[in-house]
């Protein structure tokens, strides 16, 4: 009877245990917990992230290489400018040259953001284990309004130029003179064509 329970409970115990274990893999897989994949630490530094937040994934080429682990501000002496600089893990065999291009990229227009790696071409000199980077600032929504606002203020200069008849477009738009000239060399082609063909005798020199 006591050999019967025992079994039992270890039967118990051994379901529990499994069951432990599957939840402890299913928690770590979703988590993207990287206990069992070796990597290394890099830093991005930046004067603007747009918004850019803790666990936005890391990409190289476009593939998924890593994330943020710490976004902190900082003042460099001697700069008199905040910057933002960006701890990052990424796997322990991606190689990431001098002379890359560093941004922070959006999936679509208001998706995910992410930081983008674009790899250089010097191998020779590799971003090392708490090494730093400089990337590419993106453009904020506030300078994409006043590029936008300068445009339609420009074209609307232009649009007024016209109307005013100033330039050779208002002149051809507003001044009946030179349509009426125009008109006229159209009708004169239309009655003797043969002069679009014809060429003034070249004098000679003397």
């Amino acid at each position: 009877m006591l050999f019967g329970r025992t079994k039992v409970e270890l039967k118990v115990g051994l379901f529990v245990f499994l069951g432990l274990s599957i939840l402890a893999v299913f928690v770590l897989s979703i988590g993207s917990f990287k206990t069992w994949t070796s990597g290394k630490t890099v830093n991005f530094v930046f004067h603007f992230v747009n918004g850019l937040k803790l666990g936005a994934p890391v990409r190289y080429a476009g593939v998924d290489v890593g994330e943020i682990k710490s976004i902190s501000l900082i003042a460099p002496e001697g700069e008199g400018k905040i910057k933002v600089k960006l701890v990052c893990w990424v796997k322990k065999d991606v190689q990431i040259p001098l002379d890359s291009v560093i941004w922070v990229n959006t999936l679509g227009l208001l998706g995910e953001k992410y930081v983008e790696i674009i790899p250089g071409k010097n191998f020779a000199s590799v971003l090392a284990e708490n090494d730093e980077l400089c990337g590419m600032d993106p453009i904020s929504m506030q300078e994409v309004t006043d590029m936008a606002n300068r445009l339609v203020h420009n074209v609307d200069d232009v649009i007024l130029k016209i109307k005013n008849g100033e330039g050779t477009v208002g002149k051809l738009l507003n001044d009946d003179s030179i349509y009426n000239e125009i008109e006229a060399l159209v009708k004169d082609l239309r009655k003797h064509p043969w002069k679009l063909f014809w060429k003034t005798k070249e004098k000679k020199d003397k």
